[in-house]
């Protein structure tokens, strides 16, 4: 007996352990608003060129939308049997008009279906992603707005280094997010031709229309090349590293929300919505959606490592070893969407303390820099004499037990004679960030035109795009 998806070329049904292997419709499935909204496109072009009747292709289309209605409903059964999400579609598709479905399948192959439901949904998941990261810019800036002259140390190597204001550490996220949506929305533009027509890997001699396709489906273009048609998965890698990145960023956040919520650093405190207790510990507040926003970055990482293996030992065209494309995307996907959810979330829920950002500020002689700064403005002294003197400074404040800022006049002049009393006026943490007044800087009137200008920036977006 023939196997009834392969035709009369094979005479028995496959091996259980090939089925097993073989079957992609545990994932695929995810697939099936898009082979629907691509069959829909390339029958009613079929019958717009002639190639099927126009009383097939309403009966198609019709046939088409009912089992799109089945799956929303939950009522649609999927069959390991039949392999995929194109030929569950196609079977039930059968069961409901009859012969006339098989004409769907005319003037195209799986394997350029499968190229476009790919594209279809990567470029639906771009377009979420790009939402949640607008939403996420939005929470970092009203923070950083209402927080523009709080001061906190700003850190090198983990070492306190110039005081910072607690808006423009948030701000230096809202740049992240713009550039991983700048990357999602590179990739979009190159995903955005389309693969159908391209059929099996040479093209089709059916006289159909690839451009009224192409534009059916909000492709800005047909693919050019047949064989790179439906042997690329440049859009899903691209996906990935772009997925990639932005995970990183939300990484790097979230190891930030952990340190701050340490009572070692006490810079911020998340609400019961955001922690967890010990079942030991009675006094433990852990950040836990912060640490695995940390953590699910390396599933979003490993994805793209996937992928990449994955294709790089492929010829041309079209290998089943791609169908191995599909999970590691569908879960990076998810991945990143419940980490900004997360971190957006925590962002809205945190609650600064001022006071022990400002204190920690002061903490280790982080105006040294203003202090080498003021020497080389208002002496002339070379910078680099500045920063030695400067060193000298910092060395008789650590050995007197005093900041910065406590030590007298005479106590600087000890070390640099010429020292003014203006100098007490760039020491203190406050007056430090002031001073960074050029563009991009820390000092709070800069931060808060940033802030602004992002909120606004981001209002329009989301008018324009309603």
């Amino acid at each position: 007996m023939s196997n009834k998806m392969w035709g009369g070329r094979f005479e028995s049904a496959p091996d259980a352990i090939m089925e097993e292997i073989n079957a992609s419709i545990g994932f695929d499935y995810k697939l099936a608003m898009q082979d629907i909204a691509g069959s829909k496109a390339h029958v009613a072009m079929l019958a717009e060129q002639g190639v099927v009747s126009p009383a097939d292709a309403a009966a198609i289309g019709a046939g088409l939308d009912e089992i799109r209605a089945e799956i929303e409903d939950g009522a649609f059964a999927f069959s390991r049997q039949l392999e995929d999400i194109h030929m569950n579609v196609e079977s039930r598709l059968a069961e409901k008009i009859g012969a006339a479905a098989g004409r769907l399948h005319t003037a195209r192959s799986r394997n350029d279906q499968v190229a476009l439901d790919f594209r279809l949904w990567v470029r639906d998941a771009m377009d979420a992603l790009d939402l949640q990261l607008r939403e996420l810019q939005r929470a970092l800036a009203e923070k950083a707005a209402a927080c523009a002259d709080w001061v906190m140390p700003g850190f090198t190597h983990m070492q306190s280094a110039q005081p910072v204001t607690f808006g423009h550490h948030l701000l230096a996220y809202v740049e992240m997010c713009a550039r991983d949506r700048s990357r999602f929305s590179d990739a979009r533009r190159r995903l955005n031709e389309c693969p159908l027509g391209a059929a099996a890997l040479a093209g089709t001699s059916f006289p159909i229309d690839r451009h009224m396709t192409a534009k059916a489906l909000g492709f800005d273009r047909p693919t050019a090349n047949s064989l790179d048609s439906v042997s690329d998965r440049d859009f899903a890698l691209e996906f990935l590293a772009a997925a990639a990145i932005c995970a990183t960023h939300l990484s790097r956040f979230s190891e930030e929300i952990v340190l701050w919520s340490t009572p070692q650093f006490g810079f911020i405190r998340l609400s019961d919505k955001f922690s967890t207790g010990s079942s030991i510990m009675p006094q433990k507040r852990n950040p836990d959606a912060a640490e695995l926003a940390r953590g699910k970055a390396g599933r979003v990482v490993g994805a793209l490592t996937g992928l990449l293996t994955v294709m790089k030992g492929l010829p041309l065209t079209y290998s089943k070893d791609m169908q191995e494309d599909k999970e590691g995307v569908f879960d990076a996907a998810q991945t990143l969407s419940l980490c900004l959810a997360a971190v957006a979330g925590m962002v809205r829920d945190m609650t600064p303390d001022a006071a022990r950002m400002k204190a920690a500020a002061g903490a280790g002689y982080a105006t040294a820099t203003d202090l080498a700064d003021w020497l080389v403005k208002s002496l002339g002294l070379p910078f680099r004499e500045a920063h030695h003197v400067t060193g000298r400074i910092v060395g008789l404040a650590a050995a007197a037990g005093k900041e910065l800022e406590a030590l007298t006049l005479e106590e600087l002049r000890s070390v640099e004679p010429r020292v003014t009393p203006e100098v007490h006026g760039v020491l203190g943490v406050e007056n430090s960030v002031k001073s960074r007044v050029s563009y991009g800087g820390t000092a709070p009137a800069n931060v808060r035109a940033q802030a602004e200008s992002w909120l606004a920036r981001l209002a329009d977006e989301a008018r324009a795009g309603d």
